[in-house]
């Protein structure tokens, strides 16, 4: 299952968010800097493509199907998109083997759009994981966004983390929700199937965005383990024992989220070292998160002292 936004063909959920933001581009009130706010996998970035296919492909043939919410794949505007072509869409997100955005991926942004354009039509500027900026990276994404951008747009995406006071107040902020209800409905149509046939309920109950359920199924399928039987601690110690976090933000996201849904779920306020343990652990992920830390000494040490003792 490829679960990569750019080739999400179909938007399920954020229906009325997309008509908005059309609604704001035909009137010619679409910010230039937009920052879109909310839980990882909940569907910011295939909104953002959407959003960005629809209007790059407005008097092409096979255009957006605004009725249904789909990208023609036979569509120009994608296809060069899919190709890493498109002369006015410039992608950009955190490599595999760094920790964070680095300042050449700026700079090379900046060397990009300072070239004349080729056609008339706007161009886009879709940054994910924007927390994930280092310091050096953000100082010059500001450069940027401070100086005038006709028909450029900047689409920043943010899980819903800290991020610089100065970034956030240059774009226009919104947040992008999903009730557990229709997270639920977005992965059946996905899927095609019932998810609560696939997924222990312990999961589904506490860990709900769409992208995690699905990136977790398929980490499933390639690991050869079933989700509908597992439980939460063998779960965390698979993810844990495979190193698959090292090489995947999502399944070290997820890896991150488990392990405090499995200390909600046991840990009882009468049971003051536990209560310790737990705090410990806590503290420890939340300063790994922000400070971007070593991941590898904390999980060894929580698998021996927590899911081992």
């Amino acid at each position: 299952m490829n679960l990569d936004p750019v080739n999400q063909l179909s938007l399920y959920g954020h229906h009325s968010e997309f008509s908005n933001f059309i609604k704001l581009y035909k009137s010619e009130k679409l910010p230039n800097k937009i920052l879109l706010s909310g839980q990882k996998g909940i569907g910011k970035s295939t909104l953002a493509y959407h959003i960005i296919n629809h209007i790059l492909s407005i008097n092409e043939d096979f255009s957006y199907d605004t009725k249904n919410f789909k990208i023609n794949p036979d569509n120009k505007s994608f296809k060069l998109i899919l190709n890493k072509s498109n002369p006015n869409f410039i992608s950009i997100d955190i490599d595999d083997d760094k920790k964070s955005i680095d300042i050449n991926q700026i700079r090379n942004l900046i060397l990009a759009l300072n070239k004349s354009s080729f056609n008339s039509k706007p161009r886009f500027v879709l940054i994910d994981n924007i927390e994930l900026l280092n310091i050096n990276s953000v100082n010059a994404l500001l450069k940027i966004l401070e100086e005038p951008n006709d028909n450029i747009y900047f689409i920043l995406i943010n899980n819903n983390k800290k991020i610089l006071p100065t970034l956030k107040s240059r774009c226009l902020n919104y947040n992008i929700n999903l009730n557990s209800d229709q997270s639920i409905d977005i992965i059946n149509k996905i899927l095609d199937k019932n998810c609560l046939n696939l997924v222990h309920e312990q999961i589904l109950n506490h860990y709900i965005t769409p992208g995690s359920i699905l990136n977790l199924l398929n980490f499933a399928i390639k690991n050869d383990f079933d989700l509908k039987v597992i439980n939460l601690k063998d779960l965390i110690k698979k993810i844990i024992m495979e190193k698959k976090y090292k090489k995947d933000q999502f399944i070290k996201q997820l890896l991150y989220s488990l392990i405090e849904i499995y200390f909600r779920n046991n840990v009882s306020i009468k049971n003051i070292r536990i209560l310790k343990i737990q705090n410990y652990f806590l503290k420890k992920i939340n300063n790994t998160k922000i400070f971007n830390l070593d991941d590898e000494s904390l999980l060894m040490e929580l698998e021996d002292v927590v899911l081992n003792g």
